[in-house]
């Protein structure tokens, strides 16, 4: 079977607390871990979209506007739906498995996640990543 969830593909989350939000594939384990002994990978993605921007607003509404709120997680390949599209985030120097062991390292990664996504959004890449899915 061809293996097409790498690390850079945008995904949409289908269950659970982030069910309809899009993440980016970190790191895939396609033979499980001991622990998970299922095909899963650990994924970065928006807990809570930009809110759109309009050319009256002030400087410091616009940033407020453009605040994004992470996440990071681990999820089985079943509750994830790929998409076409692939993100060129570098992301895997911030967050590891590891990370997600202890509380104040999850929140560090997240911040640093949060950080790196906002840039891509000031930069205007990947535009349909950072809107919210319409269903």
């Amino acid at each position: 079977m061809v293996k097409f969830l790498k690390p850079g593909k945008a995904v949409i989350v289908l269950q659970g607390r982030y069910a309809g939000r899009k993440a980016v594939i970190i790191r895939n384990f396609d033979d499980g871990t001991r622990d998970r002994p299922y095909g899963h990978c650990l994924v970065a993605g928006i807990k809570k979209y930009p809110s759109k921007v309009i050319k009256k607003d002030s400087a410091k509404k616009t940033a407020k506007k453009s605040r994004v709120k992470t996440f990071v997680k681990l999820v089985n390949y079943r509750h994830l739906m790929p998409t076409r599209y692939t993100l060129d985030v570098d992301l895997k120097d911030v967050v590891a498995v590891d990370s997600l062991q202890s509380k104040d390292k999850k929140v560090t990664a997240a911040k640093e996640t949060k950080k790196r996504l906002e840039e891509r959004f000031k930069t205007g890449k990947n535009r349909w990543f950072f809107t919210k899915l319409r269903f």
